[in-house]
């Protein structure tokens, strides 16, 4: 099992930046992907980004530019720096850690964290 926990959620506003941690904890031999995927009520949970356990990175479209993510491995923790918001980067961000990446960067398998709300005011 593995255990994920996301922080660094809040509330900014447009064109400020905000940094979220996911910290994994447990049996973590198995992961080899992580990622970070948004979620607003009433649309398809969508991939944000994502990075291998080699540092391959993979963004979507409309954060490309703006987000950057990273890994501490000594600290099991990943992190997605959030520059430029803008108001429809307003959703809940959620970690999820996988055993590989689909071939559009996605992670396949594995386990989900709860969630941090994100929310940028105009």
């Amino acid at each position: 099992q593995v255990q994920l926990v996301e922080s660094g959620g809040g509330l900014v506003q447009a064109g400020g930046s905000l940094r979220l941690s996911c910290a994994a904890s447990g049996s973590l031999f198995s992961i080899n992907v992580m990622g970070w995927y948004r979620q607003v009520p009433g649309k398809q949970r969508e991939l944000v980004a994502s990075i291998t356990r080699s540092g391959r990175t993979n963004y979507a479209d409309n954060v490309k530019g703006r987000f950057t993510i990273s890994r501490d491995d000594a600290k099991s923790t990943v992190y997605l720096q959030m520059n430029s918001l803008k108001p429809e980067d307003t959703a809940v961000y959620l970690c999820k850690a996988g055993f590989a990446a689909d071939l559009g960067g996605g992670v396949l398998g594995g386990y989900w964290g709860q969630g941090t709300q994100v929310t940028v005011s105009s």
